[in-house]
């Protein structure tokens, strides 16, 4: 029997749960109807549960999970999922600059160039280890005498038991291993950049959800979405329109999938974080909310204060948190991680602190987790680029897309491809695998130049 993972109503019903308590519903005599029936816990690490549940647990599942949305919640004043109310709560929102600069096209698009091969090799890095937990990845990196972490995991000289007991990730592991990379193999953190691209091709820097939605139902296969993509995905094959999309049925509203998608709408908006916050909300709403919603603008202001020349990472962090209600838990979660990594000189205490935080009440691929771990690896690494990526991916959790966006985000304050350690980028080979539209094969060059035109369009 198919089990489709990501949709499957009995398997949302244990995150839901459990995002309520992040939210702050009161949803113990639901979760109690549930275990009752005998509802199953949702998945630890994969998107569904091995075994179909009977007809009424399916039922009462969407029955549970409508009514858990109905419940109050004691964190909306803090946390709007509305654009004009985020920006009430910003009280520094930076202003747009005016008239775009006049950049130098070259310099620029060098620096576009850095950032999407940053942005490949960081998710190349995370992507054998995905849904290993902490102790099983510094494990694997020791045996192969690649710790602290410094390049590409491979399974030479690693024991065998060791990797019996803690295999790599069944999709990347043919493709991403310093024996086997062969070119940027497909990933979406990498698909995602490329649909944005399209967006901006089609309908401008004024596209709205709509739009966002239109070229993902044209270009993106259903395959390759997960968690809140492939729900907001499902929700428009229904009929449903945005931002419902984002909220029906949807415990993953506050997951990293809209982070992953901010890079190209601060790329295309260099020196203008407002501007590039603003665009990732409208990318955003399609399939997120409050805290999700949050991190993708926090990443986009950030990569656009660096886009824009700006070489001090710690500015670009304190730029992005202009555009976070400063009250919300992800601001808080950065506050308290750059703080952590400017305490702490080794960053094997600043993960272990992370973890003991967030690690027993947040998901995995959880953003406000994610991106607090990515906040402190930039801050630890100071703007190096090997020790930002390193950093992100030897912190855990979702691995692949946190060193995918601190790799973009180096690679824009390295400046150039040439600023890069070839170990890093000799092995992309200037080639990118996707199933996105006419991209596939693509090398990170003429993307940088596609990027450099939209961000060039008024």
């Amino acid at each position: 029997m198919l089990r489709l993972t990501w949709v499957q109503p009995e398997d949302l019903v244990g995150h839901e749960l459990r995002q309520a308590a992040l939210d702050g519903r009161e949803a113990s005599a639901v979760a109690a109807r549930w275990h009752a029936a005998g509802g199953p816990p949702s998945p630890l690490t994969a998107g569904a549960s091995p075994r179909p549940v009977s007809r009424y647990l399916r039922l009462l599942a969407c029955d549970l999970l409508d009514e858990l949305a109905e419940l109050p919640g004691t964190l909306v004043d803090d946390e709007p999922s509305d654009l004009a109310a985020i920006q009430a709560l910003c009280p520094e929102w930076p202003l747009s600059p005016g008239a775009p600069a006049a950049w130098d096209g070259p310099v620029f698009e060098a620096r576009l160039e850095a950032a999407w091969l940053g942005r490949a090799a960081g998710c190349l890095l995370g992507k054998p280890v995905e849904k290993l937990p902490l102790h099983a990845i510094r494990a694997l990196a020791r045996a192969a005498g690649n710790w602290p972490l410094s390049g590409f995991f491979t399974a030479r000289g690693v024991p065998a038991e060791l990797l019996a007991e803690h295999p790599w990730n069944r999709r990347s592991a043919a493709t991403s291993l310093a024996e086997n990379i062969d070119g940027m193999p497909e990933d979406d953190d990498l698909n995602y950049p490329l649909l944005a691209l399209l967006v901006l091709r089609r309908h401008g820097r004024r596209f709205t959800t709509a739009d966002v939605a239109r070229v993902w139902l044209d270009e993106l296969p259903a395959g390759r979405t997960f968690t809140a993509e492939r729900i907001a995905y499902r929700n428009l094959l229904c009929g449903l329109e945005p931002p419902l999309t984002a909220r029906h049925r949807n415990p993953f509203r506050e997951w990293i999938g809209a982070l992953i998608r901010a890079d190209v709408h601060g790329w295309t908006n260099p020196g203008d974080p407002g501007a590039a916050a603003e665009q990732a909300y409208r990318d955003a709403a399609l399939t997120h909310t409050a805290n999700g919603v949050y991190a993708a603008m926090f990443t986009a202001a950030v990569i656009a204060v660096a886009a824009g020349g700006e070489r001090d990472v710690h500015t670009c962090l304190r730029t992005g948190l202009t555009v976070v209600p400063p009250r919300s838990r992800l601001a808080r979660a950065v506050r308290d991680a750059v703080g952590l990594a400017r305490e702490h000189r080794d960053f094997d205490t600043v993960v272990d602190l992370l973890h003991e935080r967030h690690g027993a009440t947040h998901h995995w691929v959880h953003a406000v987790p994610n991106t607090a771990l990515l906040a402190a690896a930039l801050t630890h690494a100071d703007g190096d680029f090997t020790a930002s990526v390193c950093r992100a991916v030897s912190g855990g959790w979702d691995t692949d897309s946190t060193g995918a966006t601190a790799g973009s985000v180096a690679g824009l304050l390295a400046g150039s491809p040439r600023a890069l350690p070839e170990r890093w980028t000799a092995p992309l080979k200037n080639r990118l695998a996707t199933s996105v539209g006419d991209f596939d094969g693509t090398g990170f060059d003429s993307l940088a130049r596609l990027t450099h035109l939209e961000a060039s369009r008024p």
